[in-house]
């Protein structure tokens, strides 16, 4: 393919990248447009070019954002080298609540916190795009996150409605949603029983938890255990370990792989958006 056709296949994804950080449609394929017409002007060769139109795209939506804000402004130049950005990984939506407090971030810290938290990018591919470190990468998106976590979240979903949600995210590899999904220093324990039967004894944080999921789960199915919805694991019809969910202000916080026996004698089936108050 041509440039022309390459940057076509890229556009949709650019278009999606740029109205969640902007939040507002026309000004992201505005922004889609100017990145085409740096790609057009571009002389140096390109080794990763989605990986250096996602750097461009978001540049542009940060100067966007910076000029929406009464901030100093720092002008940040593409360079004429590859960009250090490899493996992305795009979410499809981000939360109605998110939207609605977005703009109570600076332009950095939207940026950090949407291209973390919601699209699942690594600490050091957004130092590279916003010309910083990847501590102060983290720091910006931990900020986002106590501003963010004020409010009371909107159209929370009930527990089964997460959990359900969380286990298509994981069989889907849908890495970015599970990071929605997951509170910041969410965590996965074993029981003895579980780890013996091959589950880890221990996760820490929501990027090792989405990690440990990702693509994963495919023989889980929804279950109630004490009226309670969750997953399990199972082999020929029959539980083998039981996800036990615990769910805080619509965000899973930990999960417990449990193998009990008379855990697992308690699992049953659920169907659907089956519930029990």
């Amino acid at each position: 393919m041509d440039e022309t056709e390459l940057f076509e296949a890229e556009r949709p994804r650019l278009l999606g990248l740029a109205t969640r950080v902007i939040d507002d449609r026309a000004e992201a394929e505005d922004i889609v447009q100017q990145a085409w017409l740096r790609l057009h002007r571009n002389v140096a060769d390109i080794e990763n070019l989605p990986a250096w139109l996602t750097t461009v795209t978001t540049r542009l939506c940060l100067d966007r954002l910076r000029a929406r804000t009464p901030v100093p402004h720092v002008e940040i130049v593409v360079g004429s080298t590859p960009d250090p950005i490899e493996d992305v990984v795009l979410s499809e939506t981000v939360g109605v609540a998110l939207q609605v407090v977005l703009d109570r971030l600076s332009p950095r810290e939207r940026v950090a916190f949407v291209l973390h938290d919601s699209l699942g990018f690594e600490f050091s591919t957004i130092a590279a795009i916003l010309d910083t470190t990847p501590e102060a990468s983290r720091k910006l998106a931990s900020r986002a996150r106590g501003k963010i976590g004020q409010p009371a979240r909107v159209d929370q979903l009930a527990d089964w409605e997460v959990i359900d949600a969380f286990m298509a995210a994981a069989r889907e590899g849908e890495f970015g949603r599970l990071m929605q999904l997951l509170a910041p220093d969410a965590g996965l324990r074993s029981d003895a029983d579980a780890v013996l039967a091959g589950t880890p004894e221990r996760k820490d944080g929501a990027n090792e938890v989405a990690t440990f999921f990702d693509g994963a789960a495919q023989s889980a199915l929804a279950v109630f255990v004490d009226d309670r919805p969750g997953a399990a694991w199972f082999n020929r019809g029959t539980a083998m370990v039981l996800f036990d969910f615990t769910i805080v202000d619509g965000l899973v916080q930990r999960i417990t792989f449990r193998a009990e026996a008379e855990v697992l004698a308690q699992v049953e089936r659920r169907d659907g958006n089956e519930r029990r108050d």
